[in-house]
């Protein structure tokens, strides 16, 4: 790995956007990267004033992402950023990874991908094209215990997984919110901004992503029923989903955020024919494997903890006993990101263990999942089968 940082620019994430600076605390957690650049706002003045207040120099402030690309790739190969972090409403993001990759920058997205699955099937061609590297911010996936299932369920220690039960309850929702003003309930409940989904584009997608990621099985075919609840919403909040996999097991899918006292309730239950498994993701330092034959068993993360898998070990920060979350998690998605990249920009093939982040492959996924599950509530039809 070069000890010289990556250079990282940003699209959206301005003053008074959440998610904008997760994005900036987990990439600059483990010192790999750092931004140079942004277009902050769709508004000029105020990606101005965002990237004064996080100390870019005012010439690397943008008024538009189409400006900032043009204006990078025309300075000298060692000042330009070399990837763009997308932190924008859905609508954006395609567009916004279109162009970069287009002008030979790397991609580091939010979920979803894209708008539609159409676009998400036309970014993938693009990124196989230009060869360049593209990652989707699924960040429940770089959780060490969440690495540590998926090793013990590939590994077999499971046996044949029969059941994958996932649910991402919420309650933010549960009234009309989005008329207060709300900046994040407002587009997220917008179908013009957030797509054809609400509840199942935002949470539902990271619950599927979660049971494909541990199981390394597809869910090939689904059964929906979505419900709008609150009264004048324009997109659901609420969905409950039947899978079947490809290797013949069965699933539940609960999405909500209309549940009251929930807060982001994330969490999956695998049952195979040698034992089981439990990862909650409001307790995430805990993993409850359960087994035919012997007592249950609770693994812990830690650098320090040898027995864990060596994917585990990989994402683990410091020794066991001390906590790690939700930044944590995010972080190694960008170190495991910036690792793989900068292996690429050395001529280097890139380790394995680094290349354990989502990319428009999940992305893909995502979009059918969300387009597959619309479809089957609004279908009289009852099974529908899942095609990326």
């Amino acid at each position: 790995m070069s000890k010289t940082k990556l250079r990282m620019g940003m699209v959206g994430g301005g003053e008074g956007a959440f998610i904008g600076e997760v994005h900036r605390m987990a990439a600059r957690l483990d010192g790999r990267i750092e931004l140079v650049c942004g277009a902050f706002s769709s508004d000029a003045k105020r990606s101005k004033s965002s990237g004064k207040a996080l100390g870019l120099a005012p010439e690397r402030v943008y008024a538009s992402y189409e400006e900032m690309f043009q204006a990078e790739a025309k300075l000298p190969e060692e000042e330009r950023m070399q990837f763009v972090s997308i932190v924008t409403p859905n609508v954006t993001h395609f567009p916004v990874a279109k162009l970069a990759l287009k002008h030979g920058f790397h991609v580091m997205s939010d979920k979803p991908a894209t708008f539609t699955l159409a676009e998400a099937r036309q970014l993938k061609r693009l990124v196989e094209k230009t060869g360049l590297q593209y990652g989707l911010t699924h960040n429940y996936t770089g959780y060490p215990l969440v690495k540590e299932a998926r090793d013990r369920v590939r590994t077999g220690k499971l046996g044949e997984i029969r059941k994958i039960v996932v649910e991402y309850p919420q309650g933010w929702l549960a009234t009309d919110l989005e008329s207060s003003g709300q900046k994040q309930a407002d587009w997220r409940t917008d179908p013009k901004r957030a797509g054809i989904s609400c509840c199942m584009g935002d949470i539902g997608t990271h619950a599927e992503n979660l049971a494909e990621y541990i199981t390394g099985l597809k869910i090939t075919e689904l059964c929906a029923d979505l419900t709008t609840f609150v009264p004048g919403r324009l997109l659901e909040d609420d969905g409950n989903v039947l899978l079947r996999f490809e290797n013949g097991a069965r699933g539940v899918l609960h999405a909500s955020q209309i549940s009251v006292g929930e807060e982001n309730g994330l969490n999956i239950r695998v049952y195979g024919t040698k034992g089981g498994l439990k990862w909650v993701q409001a307790e995430p330092n805990k993993l409850i494997l359960t087994f035919l034959d012997k007592p249950m068993q609770i693994l812990t993360p830690g650098g320090n903890n040898s027995w864990l898998s060596k994917a585990a070990l990989h994402n683990c920060r410091i020794p066991a006993g001390h906590p790690e979350a939700f930044l944590e998690a995010f972080a190694n998605l960008y170190r495991n990101y910036a690792d793989s990249l900068s292996a690429r920009l050395a001529g280097k093939k890139p380790a394995k263990l680094d290349l354990d982040f989502p990319t428009i492959e999940d992305g893909v996924r995502g979009m059918a999942f969300v387009e597959a599950v619309v479809k089957s509530s609004q279908s009289k039809q009852k099974w529908l089968k899942f095609k990326a």
